[in-house]
């Protein structure tokens, strides 16, 4: 596994490779909710359309950690059906590696940000059979 400085690295690459937000969220920014467990500004919006799901997640540039994981969980679980994203498992800081390599925090900011997401999934497929 890597190094707790490599696992920074790979987070900043996807932070730099994490797709803008796309035009019609700019115009309706107020439908984002904000993450606010996370001391970073993080707003997300989940979509679900023929049974798939896409995350869209505004995280600043100048943000890079959480910026990168959100670019992760996004990229990951983007097409995903709900019950996929569902069975996520919330552990996902941990399992990849970043509990070495973040603060206590920051750890919770962002299993905060999956869990927001979940929350999303279940509220755009409550009444859907």
């Amino acid at each position: 596994m890597a190094e707790p400085r490599e696992r920074l690295e790979y987070l900043l690459d996807f932070a730099m490779n994490m797709p803008d937000l796309p035009e019609f969220l700019h115009a309706a920014r107020d439908q984002m909710e904000q993450v606010h467990e996370c001391q970073t500004p993080v707003f997300v919006y989940t979509e679900v359309e023929d049974g798939r799901v896409h995350f869209y997640i505004d995280v600043p540039k100048e943000s890079p950690t959480v910026r990168g994981y959100a670019a992760i969980v996004a990229e990951g679980l983007d097409g995903a059906t709900p019950e996929e994203v569902l069975q996520t498992p919330d552990e996902v800081p941990y399992l990849l590696g970043l509990h070495e390599a973040l603060s206590h925090q920051r750890l919770r900011g962002l299993h905060a940000l999956l869990a927001y997401l979940k929350r999303q999934v279940v509220q755009k497929t409550q009444g859907e059979t």
